[in-house]
């Protein structure tokens, strides 16, 4: 069993695994050169060599505790004949939803579109360079991927004027993203996901009276689902306004933070192994104060079921040797 296993589901606290949201990707020099090659995104999450070549590229170079597959959140509405493309410095672009073409995909259809993800997962799983550690795959939650479905494009700070005025479109929308999102996470784990993270980004984009129907619901039935399969599910609702409440009703086997959280309030309040914390910016000063922010989220954690990761993905302007000192910090925590 991997470190970051032994923390979820045996609970072990005198272990100190590392892994880190978008550690594969745009801060690595041998990534950048595989994009400037390959511009179409989508293209490059559906080149199963090089998608599973970019996942095991931070394993070449650091000791981290996991592979997280190179993928991304939109290969569902992709899957489901949503056109979605990534514009530079802007950002993700969806065409217009068809939903009678959405809601009539065979299984097969979408599993076919996808199987690069999952042949990725599998050249992973079976790599030496993940023998000790853990393959994790994702989702985005329902409510996240129905944001980029209806809005088309990121929210940033708020949602289209209109957003909530059809309540049939929603409603459909919710039911044919739960079915589909099931049908991704099992072939991500027959393919060798071990871990399943499941992503909520813009979860902090709603008021408290909104929560039940478009998060706790919608992810409660992933989260069970999920573990039906025997597999431990990470929850990263991001920016939610009450963490405590959120696992008590969806009780995912981990939680993952945000860094806008205080810590001490996530110890106090939470009893489940939790995950992250630090904001990624701290990776962009110096050595002194990234041991210092490392350091003061392993002291709050010590005794709870931890594993280190940032509040959010690595930023692309982290230089590489900094990324370097912060494993090692925490390895010889």
């Amino acid at each position: 069993m991997s470190p970051i296993q032994e923390v979820i589901i045996n609970k072990k606290t005198d272990l100190n695994p590392i892994w880190i949201m978008r550690q594969a990707g745009r801060y690595l020099p041998e990534f950048r050169e595989i994009r400037a090659n390959n511009p179409d995104f989508i293209k490059l999450c559906l080149n199963h060599k090089l998608s599973s070549e970019i996942t095991l590229q931070p394993l070449k170079r650091y000791d981290f505790d996991a592979a997280i597959i190179f993928s991304d959140i939109l290969m569902v509405p992709y899957g489901l004949n949503q056109k979605v493309e990534f514009k530079k410095n802007f950002g993700p672009l969806l065409g217009d939803l068809n939903l009678d073409n959405a809601s009539s995909m065979q299984e097969n259809n979408f599993t076919e579109k996808l199987k690069p993800v999952y042949k990725a997962l599998e050249i992973v799983s079976n790599n030496n360079l993940t023998s000790n550690k853990s393959t994790i795959g994702f989702v985005g939650a329902p409510w996240t991927l129905m944001v980029y479905m209806i809005n088309k494009q990121s929210p940033k700070l708020k949602l289209k004027k209109n957003f909530f005025d059809d309540e049939l479109l929603i409603k459909k929308i919710l039911l044919i993203l739960e079915k589909f999102l099931k049908i991704h996470i099992k072939n991500q784990v027959d393919s060798g996901a071990q871990i399943i993270q499941i992503f909520d980004s813009w979860a902090g984009l709603l008021e408290e009276k909104d929560l039940p129907y478009y998060i706790y619901n919608p992810t409660l039935n992933l989260v069970k689902f999920i573990q039906s399969l025997n597999t431990p599910v990470i929850c990263f609702p991001r920016n939610i306004k009450d963490y405590k409440k959120y696992c008590d009703f969806i009780k995912p086997d981990a939680i993952c933070i945000d860094y806008e959280i205080d810590p001490l309030t996530i110890r106090k309040d939470i009893k489940i192994p939790i995950q992250g914390g630090m904001d990624p910016k701290i990776l962009l000063t110096d050595k002194e104060n990234i041991k210092k922010e490392a350091k003061r989220y392993l002291d709050i954690f010590k005794d709870h079921p931890y594993i280190f990761n940032l509040g959010h993905g690595v930023l692309p302007e982290t230089d590489p040797g900094m990324m370097e000192y912060l494993v090692k910090t925490v390895k010889d925590y």
